[in-house]
């Protein structure tokens, strides 16, 4: 590209966010306050000790001491406390640029070039069988930069809105950065499984023939930050061990405000649609927020029962605004609960990953004798019985009225596989449940053994 030189002179310009301690700001507006759990602070024995960006050990915090708001460790320079925004700090410190030969970062970053397998899996990104765990490992852990650039490109989005392609690419990183990678579940790669799914539904007939472009840049962008710097434990536990961002959001869906938080403090920080008249910017931010919020899982029946009633009626118009909304949000709802309906060697890995993840919360709950959420207790439970209930009350009912909405190719496989995952963890707990119950029989049958032949010689002393 012959305009390198221009891009490079232009990455150290100011960016008008600062950050302190666990607050992002707007410097020309104090009272925006977008919380980031990032940069909470943990009271230790011998004071606040700050967490390490990107770095959140569970097992080793206690969470009961997160109390409203994080009191100050006392004065810090701004120097310290301030984010450094510039392009360039992401060329020498994101793993997006790992391997990148240092003579020319800039081309690699902005040409849409990619190579080897890869580029020929972009080529099948809308293929439902398509493997995020491979995809994450050949683009060397940055799947969801280079797969929601790609799907921006080839709507022709960057072109459509005028995206300043250096600010797309920062805010994908910042947006991937802020993923915890040590959640087995919730994180970066998730994401991008959640925003490949939601292309498959936006290629869908009903969908691909009526979304605006401006429907298809929100869809893609809640799919890519619906999760965004999630902690790895639910609302209940940020509740009851009075978490702040409990407090903040009033216990009402804290998690999804969050991310919707988090999303909209990313965008403002890269400053990717400063571009836009200030009352679209807000138009969007809030429509966002709608999407992201829609992935509530405790709010799955008031969705589920509106979708229903729609479909009964058969009055939903996707001419209608309000209407593609709220196709968006179921769909983006089943973008984020998918994984029971993808080939089983996919799906009973995301099954592994989200169950790990739940008893790792259960682990905490334990050592700090709080009450031991069920779905998270190792001891009582099974990845088989969670995902087979998971399964049945919470994916089925969803998937089966976007069936009923789009009757295609596409739904007929996703209830296959539903129904034959299903199936397989069944059969999965029957055999561990059979072999469990021989090894019990063969231990009593021992146990009575063992116990005769102890006995017979006092028998024999009384004849």
């Amino acid at each position: 590209m012959t305009h390198h030189h221009s891009f490079v002179s232009s990455v150290s310009w100011a960016i008008p966010y600062e950050r302190r301690g666990a607050i992002s700001y707007d410097s020309e507006n104090q009272t925006a306050l977008y919380i980031r759990m990032l940069d909470v602070r943990v009271r230790s024995q011998v004071g606040f000790e700050p967490e390490p960006r990107g770095s959140h050990p569970y097992l080793y915090v206690d969470f009961r001491t997160l109390h409203s708001r994080p009191q100050s460790a006392g004065p810090v320079s701004a120097r310290n406390v301030r984010r450094l925004l510039s392009f360039q700090r992401y060329l020498h410190s994101s793993r997006f640029i790992r391997g990148i030969p240092a003579s020319n970062p800039l081309g690699y970053l902005l040409d849409d070039d990619y190579t080897g397998q890869a580029k020929l899996m972009l080529e099948k990104v809308g293929n439902w069988n398509f493997d995020m765990f491979l995809f994450d490992r050949l683009t060397n852990g940055n799947s969801l930069v280079n797969l929601t650039f790609h799907l921006f490109n080839s709507y022709g989005l960057i072109e459509l809105f005028q995206l300043d392609m250096v600010k797309l690419r920062r805010f994908l990183v910042m947006i991937q950065e802020d993923y915890r990678s040590q959640n087995p579940y919730h994180n970066a790669v998730h994401a991008a499984d959640v925003t490949q799914a939601m292309y498959c539904y936006l290629q869908e007939p009903k969908l691909a023939e009526t979304m605006t472009s401006c429907d298809l840049l929100l869809g893609l962008l809640a799919a890519a930050t619906h999760d965004l710097d999630h902690p790895g434990v639910n609302q209940p536990f940020l509740i009851k061990t009075n978490h702040y961002l409990a407090a903040l959001y009033k216990n009402s869906s804290v998690l999804e405000n969050h991310h919707w938080k988090s999303a909209v403090g990313l965008l403002r920080e890269s400053a990717l649609l400063s571009h836009l008249p200030t009352e679209d910017r807000l138009n969007m931010e809030e429509r966002l927020g709608s999407l992201i919020l829609a992935t509530d899982i405790s709010r799955q029946n008031n969705y589920l029962s509106e979708f229903r009633a729609h479909l009964d009626k058969r009055d939903l118009c996707l001419t209608n605004g309000g209407h593609r909304h709220f196709i968006l949000q179921i769909a983006l709802k089943c973008a984020d609960i998918c994984n029971p309906c993808r080939p089983w060697k996919l799906s009973k890995l995301w099954s592994e990953k989200v169950t790990e993840e739940f008893f790792h919360q259960g682990d905490i709950e334990r050592k700090h004798h709080l009450e031991v959420t069920p779905l998270c207790d190792r001891q009582s439970n099974s990845v088989a019985n969670i995902q087979i209930g998971f399964m049945t009350y919470v994916v089925e009912p969803l998937f089966v009225e976007w069936s009923r909405f789009s009757d295609t190719r596409l739904s007929q496989t996703m209830m296959g596989h539903l129904s034959l995952n299903k199936q397989g963890w069944k059969e999965g707990r029957d055999k561990q449940e059979a072999s469990t119950s021989r090894a019990s029989e063969e231990q009593r049958t021992s146990a009575a053994k063992d116990s005769n032949s102890k006995e017979l010689p006092q028998g024999s002393k009384r004849s």
